[in-house]
């Protein structure tokens, strides 16, 4: 039996079907193949995540280098060093302020990128910018609160700092008044204080220089000053 004809509409009708079969198929594959990229792509983009390096932690040393004014200006030069605010360090009573600061020392807290300087690079260039030898204060600022200490935050920094200070002692040939002080809360200073050097260039140096600092550190460290420490 033979089928019969197919008419214009009805043909019509089954090409359109079949167009639309085609189209499906089309867009299932496109779709698995969209599927498979974007999987791929995000393997990838995992992988290449686990094989970079992950970027070094920021770290932050606290120390007191008698008037945090010059203390701050000194250190930030230092390569390897983030940021330095200046405070109160080593005292009991809550919110030290300027004028109320009895039994802390002026401070500087000092966030560096230890990839690269190290911890003990970073006492060491702390030295470098103080008189060590001065149990009193530092240069022409005296008192206790004027003092100068390394705070170290673990055990193991405390052993690095005093690696570094027997160093400076065999190199100074004199006794580190300097001390090596445990953990402590840092509190900011005033923000008057804070970039002092910088946003006052003229009466920080008036300071500076009648306070005979680089002349009397010239006088302890000499010749053996590092580069940073001779800004």
């Amino acid at each position: 039996m033979t089928s019969a004809p197919v008419d214009g509409k009805e043909g019509e009708l089954a090409s359109i079907s079949a167009e639309a079969a085609y189209n499906v198929r089309k867009h299932r594959n496109l779709s698995a193949m969209n599927t498979r990229l974007f999987s791929a792509v995000a393997a990838a983009t995992l992988l290449a995540a686990s094989a970079a390096p992950a970027a070094t932690a920021l770290k932050t040393a606290v120390f007191a280098g008698g008037c945090f004014w010059s203390a701050e200006h000194d250190i930030e030069g230092t390569p390897g060093v983030v940021r330095v605010v200046v405070g109160y360090a080593g005292g009991v009573r809550p919110h030290p302020t300027y004028e109320n600061h009895e039994g802390y020392l002026e401070s500087i807290k000092v966030t560096y990128d230890p990839s690269k300087i190290s911890y003990p690079q970073l006492v060491n260039a702390f030295f470098h910018h103080i008189d060590p030898t001065d149990p009193g204060g530092q240069i022409c600022d005296r008192g206790p609160t004027y003092r100068t200490a390394v705070f170290a935050t673990d055990a193991a920094e405390k052993q690095q700092a005093e690696a570094v200070k027997a160093q400076v002692a065999r190199v100074l040939h004199k006794p580190v008044a300097t001390e090596i002080r445990g953990p402590t809360t840092f509190w900011m200073g005033e923000g008057y204080h804070q970039d002092y050097a910088r946003k006052n260039p003229v009466a920080y140096m008036t300071y500076r220089v009648g306070c005979g600092r680089d002349a009397q550190l010239k006088a302890v460290w000499g010749g053996i000053r590092t580069a940073s420490a001779a800004r």
